[in-house]
């Protein structure tokens, strides 16, 4: 009879699975800015971004409001390697005149509660950050502030909704202040559900969702930020405030709501809100299970039909009795005690119908509860990309802790709703109170953290007073290189190419390249053609050289390189013919003429020796010679900085600047003859390139150079030497993030202060991560991803630091590389004598191409330090063939022109 009676109580899996999806598509909508104002869950940004992960200390104290009763704690949290923790507690009474009063009321209780628990604990002089656990709806736009939004669960104080609580509470701690000489600090302001969330993660450090079922119901977890909407920023993650018993007020539950529902929610303090609550929470279960019984009872379907006063007095049936009627293993003896006592006078068949009803209705609300949590567990789960997901939900409330079959029911339910979930449920021991104590000790220590992070990254920070110090210096060691009398002594080496013109457009013919600059070596047949059908045709073969040519013997290194000449030429099938040849050497070199280069010193890994001070030109031919199978005419020996400015000049007449920002950092530019000391004649102009890399290696910028890049400077190939480009170039990026990192890692900041044996390898953190790692488009998990992949274990907070970092870096090297060349555009500009000057850079490099942030920060860095000059970027399509091809042709079209 009672089944039929409450047929629509009893709800399948598969009306549970469509509540589920109900309730996800309502999380959604919460979490939309502009869906946001329509949703009845209002999915609230707490502003909690952290659990803790059990190196919180330190002495707070926490304030309970929103239960039966009101609470004052205070939390010692000891870290001593074994996450110990120490709460007192007092309880005190919320008299109903104060809980329906009006604001300054309610607060001056609170205040004045506070105050004797600091007298009873003899603290009264002492400074301590409070937790304020507020277990209403409110609105916040920071951790220490919150709206009240609406009050629940019958507290119905005038004048606080749509305030700042924690400003009245503040108020009303500093009337005291100065009286009972108290000083508290309220930090943070925590819903009990966050508290309960907080207080088991503390315990278990898989802890990301929190649940209250007692006198009200509600559910928090931890979301992406870059799913809120409502707050700026997309790091990292933030604990969402669902606010779920509003769940349902725009009828979307209205399918499942049965008479009595709505009976229940017309008597009800406020009508037509919180109507999930009204099926779940304690608060309203007893008045549901009297609603019934009254309407059966009018029916003759129990006690004969005799309506009692008890039966027809609202709140005379309470959730203790329905628990206590619920206790199966008593038999039928405590419902018919609790009959007896609301003067119902129950037969046997009576005792079990009621019993019935009893399980039933909470039944239905553990379901419910149910559905709703497998929801915010899929979420989770799918947020993660994970097929299966360990986690761990705390839990308190009366509801759940003291009805004997709720727990096991709620347990049994969310395992069957969501099958790939393993699913641990941890009651919280000392609750919201303890929590708000957690919340604001983790406040405390990533406060803590954010200066310490602060200040070890405070050094990249460059201000653009520092920026123009940096250019102007740039722009006197340009000068001295430039100087006869200096140019000896000069960092910058200024050295002249003997590449005189840039492209005009009649160059044709075919011409072979050489590039090599790194740890690959290319071979390239280049076709130009002039004219309307101006083209240019490559085709290309990458050699790779073994670390043992690279730093072996000089004659090894070129036989390599000829070998793989004449790999080409066959693969190509022109072994016979003798073309001219332009041969890209991306190393610094001293330039007689246009195909003598003597090498000053290698860089970039390389260390064959008998090299340095010889003529490569020269070891080439003779290498040639050696293997005695083909002949070519070389016609230019070329840095690929140059190579780059030819390569835009052919298609941009303005281009008379190249810079390269990749493994390595250079820049060249054509200056005007006249200002070459080093070179004979004033006319015309020629490139120079400048090596810029050395800037710095007499000690001009140490002002700038951080702990962290002298130590990759002594543990590079070739200490105290090339010092700018150490600060701006791909090679040594990397270094210096890990670098910082192990720094915070022995600050205790990252990676819970363990160094993993990778992150000890030097050359670990390649320049490609960095570029992943601050990609905008990469959420934190594949942050997470790439670290994994380096064998770096990170959490959430991790990825963000290591991001930040890489950040630090990154920006530091474009600012001074952008330094550097408004340096150049500057001199350019003067050179020209123009008040504006509009000039075109070729760029070529991976750091410059594939950084995400890299070209924007030098573009905005060189406008911020030459206002007066506008300057084009223009990428490279490669520089180191094409450009080497294409000087080649030119310098053949120039030695024409001279012997015509």
């Amino acid at each position: 009879q009672v089944d039929r009676y409450l047929y629509h109580m009893r709800l399948s899996d598969d009306v549970l699975l469509d509540v589920m999806a109900r309730f996800q598509a309502e999380m959604v909508k919460g979490l939309g800015r502009d869906t946001n104002p329509t949703a009845t869950v209002k999915m609230l940004p707490s502003f909690v971004r952290s659990l803790p992960d059990g190196s919180e200390k330190g002495d707070f104290l926490a304030v309970d409001l929103g239960g039966s009763q009101f609470r004052a704690h205070r939390v010692k949290v000891f870290d001593d390697g074994k996450q110990s923790s120490q709460l007192e507690s007092k309880f005190y009474p919320t008299p109903k005149e104060v809980i329906q009063g009006n604001g300054a009321e309610l607060f001056d209780y609170v205040a004045d509660c506070l105050l004797d628990f600091m007298e009873t604990k003899n603290l009264k002089h002492k400074k301590l950050p409070l937790g304020f656990t507020f277990s209403f709806p409110c609105k916040q736009t920071k951790l220490e502030e919150g709206v009240l939004l609406a009050w629940t669960k019958h507290f119905k104080v005038r004048g606080v909704q749509d305030t700042d609580v924690v400003s009245s509470l503040r108020k009303a701690l500093q009337k005291h202040k100065a009286s009972f000489d108290i000083d508290v600090d309220v930090l943070a302001l925590v819903n009990d559900t966050v508290g309960t969330m907080m207080t088991c993660g503390y315990d278990d450090q898989h802890c990301e969702v929190g649940l209250i079922i007692g006198t009200g119901t509600n559910a928090c977890y931890m979301e992406e930020m870059r799913h809120i909407d409502l707050v700026e920023g997309d790091e990292g993650r933030m604990c969402i405030n669902t606010e779920w018993g509003a769940f349902g007020d725009d009828g979307a539950l209205d399918d499942l709501r049965t008479e009595f529902d709505r009976e229940l929610d017309l008597g009800s303090l406020n009508p037509g809100k919180q109507l999930f609550e009204k099926m779940i929470s304690s608060l309203y279960l007893g008045e549901l299970v009297r609603l019934i019984l009254l309407k059966m009872t009018k029916e003759g379907l129990l006690f004969n039909g005799k309506v009692s006063t008890a039966l027809l007095t609202k709140g005379k049936i309470e959730m203790k009795h329905v628990s206590a009627m619920e206790k199966y293993k008593e038999g039928l003896s405590n419902t018919k005690e609790i009959l007896t006592e609301l003067n119902l006078f129950p037969s046997e068949e009576d005792c079990i119908a009621v019993q019935h009803v009893c399980t039933i209705v909470s039944f239905r609300s553990a379901n419910l509860c149910a559905a709703a949590l497998a929801a915010i567990l899929t979420r989770l789960r799918e947020n993660k990309k994970l097929l299966r997901m360990r986690t761990t939900v705390g839990i308190d409330g009366g509801l759940y802790k003291t009805h004997p079959q709720y727990a096991k029911r709620l347990h049994k339910v969310v395992r069957r709703l969501v099958p790939n979930c393993d699913v641990r449920f941890l009651l919280s021991v000392s609750g919201s109170g303890k929590g708000a104590a957690m919340v604001t000790a983790v406040a405390y220590r990533l406060a803590a953290q954010r200066k310490q992070i602060d200040a070890a990254l405070a050094p990249f920070l460059l201000s653009l007073e520092t920026l123009r110090e940096v250019k102007n210096k740039m722009r006197t060691e340009l000068e001295y290189g430039l100087k006869r009398e200096t140019q000896a002594s000069a960092t910058v080496k200024m050295l002249p190419t003997y590449v005189c013109g840039t492209p005009d457009g009649t160059e044709k013919g075919k011409f072979l390249a050489l590039d090599l600059g790194g740890t690959n070596f290319r071979v390239l047949l280049v076709k130009i053609r002039s004219g309307r059908r101006r083209s240019v045709q490559m085709y290309n073969k990458i050699f790779a050289i073994p670390l043992e040519i690279m730093q072996g013997t000089g004659e090894e290194l070129f036989d390599h390189i000829v070998q793989c000449i004449a790999d080409f030429l066959e693969y190509m099938g022109i072994k016979g013919a003798r073309l001219p040849l332009g041969f890209t050497f991306s190393f610094p070199c001293r330039q007689a003429s246009i195909d003598k280069g003597t090498l000053v010193g290698w860089t970039k890994g390389f260390k064959a020796t008998d090299c340095e001070g010889e003529d490569v030109v020269d070891m080439l031919r003779e290498a040639i010679r050696r293997r005695n199978e083909f002949d070519l005419d070389i016609v230019a020996v070329v840095n690929d900085t140059v190579g780059t400015m030819m390569t835009c000049g052919y298609e941009d007449p303005n281009c008379e600047i190249g810079l390269i920002a990749g493994t390595g950092s250079n820049v060249c530019y054509m200056e005007d003859m006249k200002n070459i000391e080093i070179v004979e004649g004033n006319e015309g102009k020629m490139c120079i390139n400048t090596e810029w890399g050395g800037f710095g290696d007499n000690g001009c910028i140490d002002n700038i150079r951080t702990k962290h890049d002298k130590e990759v400077d002594e543990g590079s190939l070739n200490p105290g030497k090339q010092r700018y480009e150490k600060m701006t170039s791909g090679m040594y990026l990397g270094e210096i993030v890990r670098q910082i990192l192990i720094d915070l890692t022995k600050q205790g900041l990252l990676f819970r202060g363990q160094i993993s044996e990778s992150l000890r390898k030097r050359g670990i953190f390649e320049t490609k991560f960095l570029s992943q790692i601050e990609s905008d488009r990469l959420a934190l998990l594949q942050v997470r991803r790439i670290l994994q992949q380096l064998g770096l274990d990170s959490t959430c907070e991790d990825s963000i630091i290591v991001k930040e970092v890489c950040g630090a870096v990154s920006k530091r090297a474009a600012q001074l590389c952008g330094a550097g060349l408004a340096a150049i555009v500057e001199k350019k500009r003067e050179n020209q004598g123009v008040e504006h000057l509009k000039i075109t850079v070729g760029v070529d490099g991976t750091l410059y191409k594939l950084h995400p942030h890299f070209s924007r920060v030098l573009r905005e860095t060189v406008k911020e330090l030459a206002p007066q000059c506008d300057v084009t970027f223009m990428l490279s399509e490669d520089g180191s063939g094409k450009g080497a091809a294409l000087i080649t042709a030119v310098a053949k079209r120039l030695h024409n022109v001279g012997q015509k």
